[in-house]
């Protein structure tokens, strides 16, 4: 056995390459011939997070004096080192020549590569044109808000690393995080997404929202995530481009079974070796994907197909555990299931403990240990019961918070009423007290509610002074601007309006739950929708909307076409333009209603409608919402009385 000394010279040895590696990639760092050594550079990249992951933890074992190396790569180090923080392997020799090889290895491919002709950088640009081809979908990556309080679900985020770094091949392709509402999965989700992307080994980050089903997110996941793999390794874009250059449909396709095996599964598989090491794919809020016949697909595919996946593919999936997901997910040998409502009571309790104390620390002359413990075992290990909690305790005008405490500490739910709803109700009563403030949330809720896409107060404001109705032509700033602990948006004119936690939507949509504040659908909330839609198109829409010079030359020519769409176009005017037909053909029959449709419909704003919609790239709504529209009118004339 070799001496610490030795393995100690050997580590030296090992960070003296990668200095050199750093000192070679300076030298040759010209766009030509970063472009033309993209795959090495990305290969070297690798590497060297794998060997400051091991050197990170050798220095946890063992003190030992390291040559001068680049502060970049010291930095890597140390703060990998802070957060793995777990113990080393002993295979130590044997690694580091592993590791020295291959970085020799690359940086002599480094040197050997020749600087790219004008056909391989037309190539590229082929490439990088062609992998943005698929049909994907935006705003569903990381959101570093949401992650975990730092020292809190150590357990269990540190049993998701050592799953995501286990090299056996035996090791289940997906891990299945499931617990009932508000126990903090997507936090978790998000945490450990955030955690790979530092680490370099974030393959992709996808999560589902209930507030955007009418996107039909479930059928841009797989062409989302092939798009996310291929940035990551540069080796799959080539693999990519091919596939869909012959088979062009698979662009824009709705099959899911095609998407998971022609853009990930086919490419994953022709990749030689796994040089890149482990990659892991969050998948956030899957029950949010729509309904058990959207997610039918994705649950089959994920249930009998993962197993296909390379050996260096995880998938970490989160979602609450509805029917049709356990039954699909909790019989495969290659998916891990575990528990949010099955961990360790004190653990999560101490969690929660941690995340009070430290919300209301600033108030520690008010609260003692002692409460933040009651509060924490009152929580029942619901996070989002704890945010509230902590929300309806803070000092502001008219407050007392140790009153807040005792009220919250009697809550004892019953009748199907979760803690949570008990918290909703508390919240609610105290912000609206009398019947009239009641009806007006009602109202407000109910047009955020079924809104096919969130809007910011402004729009919401733009919109509500075109429902029929004049009592309803108030700002709804009246209702929003106190429910800044229950939605996104209160308190921001800009910021789309929708609730925190998708469990509001669940309470305030079941009447036994939610009692007075229940938000009942109806058709009456879309005719109101149908109204102001129709409303706002005939007084914003006009000819030449963006402004362009002349109209003889395509969007593709318009190099800012996006910067003149956002100003010029704003939020109410392109949600109408999107929905009005969705929601028209939600509502009922009205004469009113049905002569804004004939007025759209029959004269130029037909015209001014179609532009808008095509600068915006969204022209393919156009043909459904014109269906939609002939449809509800042709029923009308078989309605009696007419």
């Amino acid at each position: 056995m070799l001496s610490h000394a030795s393995i100690d010279a050997s580590i030296g040895g090992l960070v003296t390459t990668i200095e050199r590696t750093y000192e070679l990639i300076l030298e040759n760092r010209s766009s030509s011939k970063i472009n033309a050594t993209k795959d090495v550079l990305v290969d070297i990249a690798q590497v060297v997070q794998e060997c400051a992951q091991f050197i990170t933890k050798y220095s946890e074992t063992k003190t030992f004096c390291m040559p001068p190396i680049p502060v970049v790569f010291l930095k890597l180090i140390f703060f990998i080192g802070s957060w793995l923080g777990k113990s080393v392997p002993s295979e130590t020799t044997t690694k580091v020549v592993k590791y020295t090889w291959k970085l020799e290895k690359l940086m002599q491919a480094l040197r050997d590569r020749p600087i790219p002709d004008i056909q391989y950088g037309i190539k590229q640009i082929y490439e990088d044109l062609s992998s943005n081809c698929l049909t994907c979908a935006d705003r569903v990556g990381l959101n570093e808000a949401k992650k975990c309080l730092d020292g809190t679900r150590v357990e269990i985020l540190n049993e998701i690393v050592d799953w995501i770094n286990n090299t056996d091949a035996a090791t289940p392709r997906i891990f299945w995080l499931h617990g009932q509402a508000g126990k903090g999965k997507s936090a978790i989700a998000h945490t450990v997404a955030r955690q790979a992307q530092n680490l370099g080994v974030l393959g992709s980050c996808f999560c589902f929202s209930r507030v955007r089903h009418h996107e039909q997110l479930h059928t841009k996941l797989f062409p989302t995530i092939a798009r996310d793999l291929a940035h990551r390794d540069l080796r799959l874009r080539p693999l990519l481009v091919e596939v869909t250059t012959n088979n062009y449909s698979l662009r824009d396709t709705a099959d899911i079974a095609a998407q998971w095996n022609k853009l990930i599964l086919e490419p994953l598989s022709q990749l030689k070796g796994s040089p890149t090491g482990n990659a892991v794919v969050v998948i956030d809020a899957l029950d949010e994907s729509g309904t058990e016949r959207t997610r039918a697909t994705i649950l089959e595919i994920l249930a009998v197909y993962g197993v296909e996946l390379p050996t260096n593919i995880r998938i970490l999936l989160t979602s609450r555990p509805l029917v049709d997901i356990g039954e699909a997910l909790n019989t495969s040998p290659h998916v891990y299931a575990r528990s949010l409502d099955a961990i360790d009571a004190e653990l999560t309790m101490r969690d929660i403990h941690l995340y009070v104390s430290t919300r209301l620390k600033r108030f520690r002359g008010t609260f003692s240990d002692e409460n933040f413990q009651q509060l924490a075992a009152k929580s029942g290990g619901v996070f989002e019961w704890a945010r509230l909690a902590c929300d309806f305790m803070s000092p502001r005008n008219g407050v007392i918070p140790k009153d807040r405490f005792h009220q919250i500490m009697s809550h004892a739910p019953g009748d199907g009423r979760t803690l949570l709803d008990e918290m909703y109700t508390t919240f609610l009563k105290d912000l609206f007290r009398g019947s009239d403030e009641r009806q007006v949330f009602r109202s407000v809720m109910r047009q955020i509610l079924w809104l096919k896409d969130p809007l910011p107060i402004s729009a919401l404001d733009f919109m509500r002074d075109r429902f029929p109705r004049e009592d309803d032509h108030y700002p709804v700033g009246y209702i929003l601007n106190f429910m800044a602990s229950l939605l996104a948006g209160a308190n921001d004119v800009s910021t789309p309006v929708r609730p925190l936690h998708p469990s509001f939507y669940d309470f305030l949509l079941d009447e036994r739950r939610s009692g007075e504040f229940f938000i009942q659908q109806g058709d009456s909330v879309h005719r109101d929708l149908a109204v102001a839609s129709l409303s706002v198109m005939q007084a914003g829409l006009h000819f030449n909307i963006c402004k362009l010079e002349t109209s003889y030359i395509s969007n593709l020519e318009v190099a800012d076409l996006e910067k003149r769409v956002e100003e010029n176009i704003p939020p109410h005017l392109l949600y109408s333009c999107r929905f009005w037909a969705t929601h028209l053909q939600d509502a009922g029959f009205d004469p009113d209603l049905a002569e804004l449709v004939r007025g759209l419909v029959t004269g130029e704003q037909m015209l001014f409608w179609l532009e808008t919609l095509g600068v915006s790239k969204l022209i393919k709504e156009a043909c459904w919402a014109l269906i939609s529209a002939e449809e509800w009118l042709q029923a009308s004339l078989f309605l009696p009385n007419m």
